[in-house]
């Protein structure tokens, strides 16, 4: 089963995800903010990451900067709703997989899952 997490500091956007990829069959975590992210991620070994930039505490850029010190491989996809270059440059140097402007498109997002898993032993979300 291909694991999701979710980090975003809104409550409606991680209950949202966390509904329509469930309904896919994934298995799903998520959480607030980029500190219990990094909690979360050793544990859970997500396939795949969505997080937001900004949150309290720590942000997405960081959390992706944090994660790539022990783990290149775990794909991420970077939402935000600031269409600012210095973060979408910080997060394509960071190895990002894709970089969402908010709000999204709910079927675009899937469809870009999708694309990010599909070299995975299987991809639910067809």
């Amino acid at each position: 089963m291909l694991k999701l997490l979710i980090v975003d500091d809104q409550r409606g956007i991680r209950r949202l995800l966390t509904e329509v990829f469930l309904e896919y069959g994934y298995e799903m975590e998520s959480c607030a903010n980029g500190i219990k992210a990094l909690e979360i991620i050793p544990e859970f070994q997500p396939d795949l990451i969505i997080m937001d930039v900004k949150m309290p505490g720590m942000n997405g850029i960081d959390v992706l900067r944090k994660l790539r010190e022990t783990d290149k491989d775990t794909r991420v996809i970077m939402m935000t709703a600031y269409g600012d270059q210095h973060y979408v440059n910080q997060a394509e140097a960071l190895g990002v997989a894709r970089f969402i402007i908010k709000p999204f498109d709910l079927n675009e997002l899937k469809l870009q899952v999708g694309e990010i898993l599909k070299d995975k032993d299987f991809w639910i979300g067809s």
